[in-house]
């Protein structure tokens, strides 16, 4: 979503690191250019102004011109109070803590089609991660198919769902799913309710008797990433009319220029609890500001990186693969677990992004393509026999045959792929060599 605000910040801060020297010109230079691409990718004018002038103050002070390197005290600048534009002043997340002795009751509201319903399994399914028992209610009885969809990702994560069809009233449903979790004993209700195509009486009205009749701890708002500074008008026309205690940003993932996120925090003065990064039901997580300021920035997610590979593989299967790879045995059926749990960390193109400085200095059509290389290569892999995968010296040119008609491909990708294998075993073997030498110097414990 942030790709081109990215490059034009970045091709800025590169002009900026080549100077030796900074003067107050090059300064209001760079902060003109910074100005015009934050209001390019859709960022409330008033909150440009306000950022601008509060990074000027501070990148003309003696702390950056005095710098032995000015161009990235700037950018140290411009990073900070981006977190703080982001954060409202409050750099640590939003205060989210539901007890788990007892029922806490969230409400979901928003307009129709800004991904309420999934972000309610999504954050049905990270919650029962963190040992909560939820449950989902289906109030929303006006959209076709919306409470058959929340039944099958219900199902898909395990988590039972309450509906009383769509002949009862919204309020009446809430009510009795109230009562079904206490019965159930679960300790976290989450209420999807209707939306509409705009903000009218009537959506305001039955989320206001909602909320008199079961009183829920929290009410998010999702608000849709891509519908630009409508998603800020709308997150004020909820807040007053409802309440709403936080904000779940949808589809972070899409192509918009993405700037509303920027301005929704400063406007609304509302807390971002929620950030939904992907189609997947996985992929919600924690709004961190200084997490998103410096994926904004081109800095990457580090933090983040490790969080996604230890959702994915579990230490113990990190242990027995790198046993597998310090001692040659890392076989076609190892290979497909690690294209399975690259894949469910999402795209390459995510991936790499959450990288200091290796996602925005590859093409996007060379990561696309990656992504394709890989599904490819899971296919030919799947099409193997289990005795294939474990032993890849019986794959003779019939077997390639075979295992190409399997999988769609051409055994010249069959040929590509078990050079590429075999080259990364050559290159796990030298590994282990040279870090052997580093431990053990010239002397050799094989003697």
């Amino acid at each position: 979503m942030f790709d081109n605000l990215t490059n034009k910040l970045d091709s800025i801060f590169k002009k900026l690191r080549s100077k030796g020297v900074l003067t107050e010109d090059n300064i209001n230079e760079s902060l003109r250019e910074v100005r015009l691409a934050l209001l390019e990718a859709d960022v409330n004018f008033k909150v440009v102004k306000e950022f601008i002038e509060k990074v000027k103050v501070r990148a003309v002070g003696q702390e950056v011109l005095k710098s032995l390197t000015p161009g990235q005290q700037v950018i140290k600048v411009v990073h900070e109070e981006l977190i703080e534009l982001l954060s409202g002043g409050t750099h640590a997340p939003a205060p989210l803590n539901p007890k788990k002795d007892k029922l806490n009751i969230w409400m979901m509201a928003g307009l129709q089609g800004s991904g309420k319903t999934t972000a309610a399994a999504k954050l049905a399914n990270l919650m029962k991660k963190q040992g909560y028992r939820p449950m989902l209610a289906a109030g929303d009885i006006y959209r076709p198919a919306a409470i058959q969809q929340l039944e099958v990702l219900g199902q898909k994560i395990d988590v039972p769902v309450f509906s009383l069809g769509d002949k009862v009233s919204p309020v009446e449903i809430c009510k009795k799913a109230k009562e079904a979790a206490e019965a159930k004993d679960c300790n976290l209700l989450i209420l999807d309710t209707a939306g509409r195509l705009h903000i009218d009486e009537e959506l305001m009205k039955e989320l206001q008797d909602i909320r008199e009749a079961v009183s829920p701890s929290e009410t998010f708002l999702v608000c849709d990433a891509m519908i630009g500074q409508d998603a800020v008008n709308v997150a004020k026309q909820f807040h007053e009319s409802i309440g709403t205690t936080g904000l779940i940003l949808s589809k972070l993932d899409g192509d918009a220029r993405g700037g509303a996120i920027l301005s929704i925090r400063s406007v609304t003065g509302q807390p971002i609890r929620f950030a939904s990064v992907g189609e997947k039901i996985e992929d919600l997580e924690l709004f961190l500001p200084e997490r998103m300021a410096s994926r904004i920035l081109g800095m990457g997610d580090v933090i983040g990186l490790i969080e996604k590979v230890k959702d994915s593989i579990s230490m113990d299967e990190a242990e027995a693969m790198k046993e597998k790879m310090q001692n040659q045995s890392f076989t076609f059926e190892d290979f497909r677990k690690q294209l399975k749990a690259i894949k469910s960390m999402g795209s390459l193109d995510s991936i790499l992004n959450m990288i200091p400085g290796v996602g925005k200095n590859l093409p996007k059509e060379a990561m696309e393509e990656s992504d394709v290389q890989m599904r490819r290569f899971e296919a030919i892999i799947n099409s193997m026999t289990l005795e294939e995968r474990l032993t890849p010296d019986l794959i003779n040119s019939s077997r390639k045959q075979r295992i190409a008609r399997g999988s769609g491909t051409s055994v010249q990708e069959i040929n590509q792929l078990i050079k590429q294998f075999d080259q990364l075993k050559k290159m796990m073997k030298m590994f282990q060599k040279q870090t052997q030498k580093k431990r053990f110097g010239r002397f050799n414990p094989a003697r």
